[in-house]
């Protein structure tokens, strides 16, 4: 296991739980910030030491550029955490966040999505970032991710996806509604064509031309009453 100074350490852990509970990497500035270290350049001189022990990677003219290894991810699997004071409620409780409901998302054939201001549920930081939203699951098309009629998924905004990714498509163009039609599908882009494919083997995938669709947001977390 490569070796770390205890500062590099608690670098590495910073990183790890702004990842968790912001799903995005920080800056030199806020890790800085994090360890009360008033200089970034500090910062960046153990960064660079993390890199060349090739437990992150760094993309060069990005403010957000950090992302760990493998080597990274198994480090910090290995030590306790350290939780930075923005991830602790004034008394010691995990922060969540009021995550938005916007109705409800097709899991079968597209449906327009309703929404309802008032609805809305609390969730850890570890589920949902402040930008997120959530959707009721109407339809059984997702039922082999194990994603069933009546769960709640959490959405982070997005506007494009990879092949294979679980998003929020929405339809327009010819049988659309004005508005166009919501659904929950695994993405895959064909050429000029975008195949919305359902897991569900009872059920066809959907093919729109690539200029009739648009990614809305992708699937991170399913909430689910039992």
């Amino acid at each position: 296991m490569t070796l770390l100074s205890d500062k590099q350490q608690q670098i590495l852990e910073i990183i790890g739980a702004h990842l968790r509970d912001h799903r995005r990497p920080p800056t030199n500035r806020e890790i800085g910030g994090a360890m009360a270290m008033s200089s970034t350049g500090h910062v960046d001189y153990h960064l660079g030491v993390l890199e060349k022990r090739g437990v992150i990677v760094r993309e060069s003219n990005t403010a957000r550029g950090v992302r760990l290894t493998g080597v990274g991810e198994e480090f910090l699997g290995l030590v306790e955490a350290h939780v930075p004071p923005t991830a602790i409620g004034a008394r010691g409780q995990a922060r969540t966040v009021r995550v938005p409901i916007h109705g409800r998302i097709a899991a079968g054939a597209p449906i327009e999505a309703i929404s309802d201001p008032a609805d809305a549920i609390e969730v850890g930081t570890d589920l949902a970032s402040d930008d997120c939203y959530a959707l009721r699951v109407r339809g059984t098309s997702m039922i082999e991710d194990l994603i069933a009629d009546g769960d709640i998924v959490i959405i982070r905004p997005a506007e494009t996806a990879a092949n294979g990714e679980t998003v929020v498509a929405l339809v327009t163009g010819p049988g659309a509604s004005e508005r166009g039609d919501a659904t929950l599908k695994r993405f895959y882009r064909e050429g000029n064509m975008v195949r919305l494919q359902p897991a569900n083997q009872a059920m066809a995938p959907i093919y729109v031309a690539a200029s009739d669709l648009t990614v809305q947001g992708k699937v991170v977390a399913l909430i689910r009453r039992i």
